[in-house]
């Protein structure tokens, strides 16, 4: 590494963990809750002659020592630089909240503009500490911790430390008070609006990181398959489709009439293998999201950390270096998974979406897929639901736009063999097209 780039780097994170103290002091004049990783030393200062700064070193020395106690021999000793960290950010504290000393806010809503204020100043503090990469603050250091040792997800370890803080802050706060001092609405507004801002500065100032890590490594979402030394694309059929409206079928009987590769549940195996997920996880997570906002909030936690992305990230990322690495070796057939989008600059690749009318889709259901009558109508609308939230969340485009397609078959009204031979049509008239026409072949729904 070299030295101005870590200078650059240093002068970042410090900068950062003031801009965070800075925002620490300003939850606290707003008097409407402060963080979860505050309510503790929040507390503790208001009941024993110890500064905030001191109670907040007192804490991260016990996260500290919470490490090293759950990693036990795997603990790396270069993660005491957190120590000095700490103590930095103690005296940061105190000399922020010494400058804020005269702000006074009187009206509710000065208080919750002032707590809305600290939020996105926390945000930027700790967007400058993680693009800095460092080290990590205590609070996210035990998260990675307990991830490590009990192989939890770190957005579900964020959430229970950052929940076992605010519950130990209102625990100490009634035995020390008899009521809840520092955990109200800015406490939930900083543990949902901190980790957003932190990715809304991500997106808005990446030349931040570029400045402080220049690389010339591409990253995983750009970084694509080496393309097989060839003159043209190969030919590649996407089938998205409808729950029960029969397109794994479809994809099936294309890829035998023309003799292709066909990839559906083979994809679950490529991504155990070169993802490291388990094929259980694929299984039960792929092409699935409940919801978006709620996942949107969930994976906020990942901001606060460098060297962890959200699993369904991952996998979406595994998936797609995937079908882009066999899209590129050979023709073949690929149900789902987004591949559409994913394959977006092949000339060469026929997307069809495949629906029906529910009656259809329920009967199928019921026959083909052996689902419980009375649980088709449920199953129906929350995979299709799940499948349109997960292609919003990774292509920000609507699953049932026609315009995402080159043709849409409805199977109710058609049947299977003849969707399977207007799919088929479509890919030959493709195929047989000199390579700058395909490459310029518009999108019709039909």
């Amino acid at each position: 590494m070299k030295k101005k780039h870590l200078t650059r780097r240093i002068v970042a994170f410090v900068i950062g963990l003031f801009i965070v103290a800075m925002g620490v002091a300003l939850s606290i004049k707003a008097n409407l809750g402060v963080s979860p990783i505050s309510s503790v030393p929040y507390v503790y200062s208001l009941g024993f002659p110890l500064s905030m700064g001191a109670t907040t070193v007192i804490v991260n020395v016990l996260l500290i020592l919470g490490q090293i106690l759950i990693l036990r021999s795997n603990y790396k000793l270069v993660q005491l630089v957190q120590l000095p960290v700490v103590l930095l950010f103690g005296f940061f504290t105190d000399f922020t909240l010494f400058l804020v000393a005269d702000l006074t806010v009187t009206t509710y809503v000065s208080q919750l503009a002032l707590c809305l204020l600290s939020c996105v100043v926390i945000g930027f503090g700790v967007f400058l500490e993680v693009r800095a990469g460092l080290t990590f603050l205590p609070g996210e250091g035990i998260a990675l911790a307990l991830t490590e040792a009990f192989h939890i997800e770190f957005g579900k370890t964020k959430i229970i430390c950052d929940s076992s803080l605010v519950i130990i802050g209102v625990i100490s706060s009634y035995i020390l008070f008899g009521s809840i001092e520092g955990a109200r609405e800015g406490t939930v507004l900083a543990a949902v609006l901190v980790g957003l801002s932190v990715r809304a500065y991500n997106r808005v100032l990446p030349f931040v990181g570029l400045w402080l890590t220049p690389s010339t490594t591409a990253s995983a979402k750009e970084t694509g398959p080496a393309q097989p030394d060839s003159s043209r694309p190969h030919l590649v059929i996407t089938i998205s489709r409808e729950f029960g409206s029969g397109g794994h079928e479809i994809g099936q009987r294309i890829a035998q009439q023309l003799n292709l590769p066909f990839y559906d549940k083979e994809l679950i195996r490529l991504s155990a293998e070169q993802g490291g997920f388990t094929p259980q996880y694929i299984r039960e997570n792929e092409q699935k999201l409940s919801s978006t906002l709620l996942y949107r909030l969930y994976e906020q936690n990942y901001a606060y950390v460098n060297e962890q992305i959200p699993p369904l990230d991952a996998l979406f990322l595994v998936q797609s270096k995937i079908i882009r690495d066999i899209s590129a070796q050979n023709s073949c057939v690929i149900v789902g998974r987004c591949a559409n989008f994913i394959l977006k600059d092949n000339p060469m690749c026929v997307n069809a979406f495949v629906h029906a009318d529910e009656a259809y889709r329920r009967n199928r259901a019921i026959t083909q897929y052996g689902v419980a009558p009375e649980e088709v109508d449920h199953l129906l609308e929350r995979t299709d639901r799940e499948r349109e939230n997960y292609c919003q969340e990774f292509t920000g485009k609507h699953w049932r736009d026609a315009s995402n397609y080159h043709l849409s078959v409805n199977t109710s009204l058609l049947g299977i063999e003849n969707s399977v031979q207007l799919i088929i049509e479509a890919a030959e008239k493709v195929r047989s097209l000199p390579a700058a026409e395909s490459g310029v072949m518009q999108n019709t729904a039909a």
